[in-house]
């Protein structure tokens, strides 16, 4: 059974495009657990992991392993409201976050990375970003609730909206160190760009595709380099799905 999934999955990559989204539009949000100094999907510097990061899912992210053309790009994220709570809940205040992409959400058949050019998740939306959360670069009372009336304070996926901004509004910007990929790979297996503009010189590529050689993004700042497992290089959601094979 696990197989045929996979086989449906990967079937489904081959037959659909990226999803091509505007810069500026809805989305959902989900978190999920990245360990601090993790490298991710992109390799990206593992202390850009001391700054608000997000997952992408594959089919926005481009890419079904490795880098894609979202790593390094980064977001305002607002939170809308809750969308699995009856009645939906809206935070009295508006809150936002800038965060820069680094790993990749994997495609599935349900939950809320499973968006392709053909169709939306669930919630009707193209685009899921993940948050790494908890982090110490977030506040812990950064997802407001209200749990005197629904009973629980994490209400798991929210509405938002979403504007794509230039990676200087990042709170990792100033930090050498935070920006660019790990030093001990190269563009063949490692793209996390400083501050993509869409020009092939500092955006990446995708790494499924086949379609081009990255630019080199190794670190300037200090020294980052993968555990000596290399295993580290895989985002957590994908080796959950190579633990099944």
């Amino acid at each position: 059974m696990t197989f045929i999934v996979l086989a449906f999955l990967f079937a489904l990559v081959n037959a659909s495009s990226w999803i091509q989204y505007p810069p500026n539009g809805f989305a959902t949000m989900t978190h999920y657990d990245l360990p601090s100094g993790y490298i991710a999907s992109c390799a990206c510097t593992g202390k850009s992991t001391n700054y608000p990061t997000s997952a992408m899912n594959q089919m926005a992210f481009g890419s079904a392993v490795a880098y894609g053309s979202a790593c390094g790009k980064c977001f305002n994220l607002t939170l809308l409201n809750t969308f699995l709570s009856d009645p939906p809940f809206y935070p009295p205040t508006s809150k936002s976050i800038v965060v820069k992409v680094t790993d990749l959400c994997p495609l599935s058949t349900t939950g809320w990375c499973n968006a392709t050019q053909e169709g939306p998740n669930q919630a009707g939306n193209y685009l899921n970003f993940d948050l790494a959360y908890p982090s110490s670069a977030i506040p812990d009372d950064f997802f407001p609730s209200n749990a005197s009336l629904y009973g629980y304070t994490d209400f798991g996926v929210w509405n938002i909206s979403y504007q794509s901004v230039d990676c200087s509004n990042w709170a990792g910007w100033k930090d050498e160190g935070a920006l660019g990929s790990v030093t001990n790979l190269g563009p063949e297996s490692a793209c996390c760009p400083d501050n993509p503009s869409g020009n092939v010189n500092d955006t990446c590529p995708s790494y499924s595709d086949h379609n081009g050689i990255a630019p080199d993004t190794r670190t300037s700042g200090s020294p980052s380099t993968i555990s000596s497992s290399g295993l580290f290089v895989l985002s957590v959601s994908l080796l959950t799905v190579y633990t099944l094979l």
